[in-house]
């Protein structure tokens, strides 16, 4: 199962992964056509937090027991059993950030605009996320973990 590692004592903070991020989950998939043509602004899936001089990206860890899955009340966040990805569903979404409050990762982001949650999806149909391929400093790394059915 791949999972996304943040390697904080290279991060520069530059917000690269956030703008990717967006772009690729825009309807162009264009940069500047996401941000200056487009007239719902792309959300990025991700966070970067600042502390004095450490900075580093928070995107969904798809944790192994994902805490944002049980609490969420309408059933829109899913786990993958296969591949290990936890998603969520904006069909059945409705805003009630029950999931952001239990992640112990601060990792989902609230959608102010539409009232639903946008969380990392590892990009669909890229090989590896955009985040990743775009980190400049190479602070996001994409890595093969083991899954609990493995190590069984």
């Amino acid at each position: 199962m791949k999972k996304i590692q943040i390697k904080k004592e290279v991060c520069i903070g530059c917000g690269l992964c956030r703008v990717y991020c967006a772009t690729q989950h825009s309807n162009s998939k264009d940069i500047l056509k996401a941000f200056h043509k487009e007239s719902a602004k792309p959300i990025p899936r991700l966070k970067v937090e600042r502390q004095n001089e450490t900075s580093f990206s928070v995107p969904c860890r798809h944790c192994d027991e994902p805490w944002c899955v049980y609490s969420c009340l309408t059933g829109a966040m899913s786990k993958d059993p296969v591949t290990g990805v936890v998603t969520s569903d904006p069909e059945k979404c409705i805003g009630c950030w029950t999931c952001v409050v239990s992640c112990p990762n601060s990792a989902l982001v609230k959608d102010k605009t539409t009232k639903i949650v946008r969380k990392c999806d590892f990009c669909p149909g890229l090989e590896t996320p955009a985040c990743v391929a775009n980190c400049p400093n190479e602070a996001i790394i994409l890595i093969e973990t083991e899954t609990v059915a493995q190590k069984k």
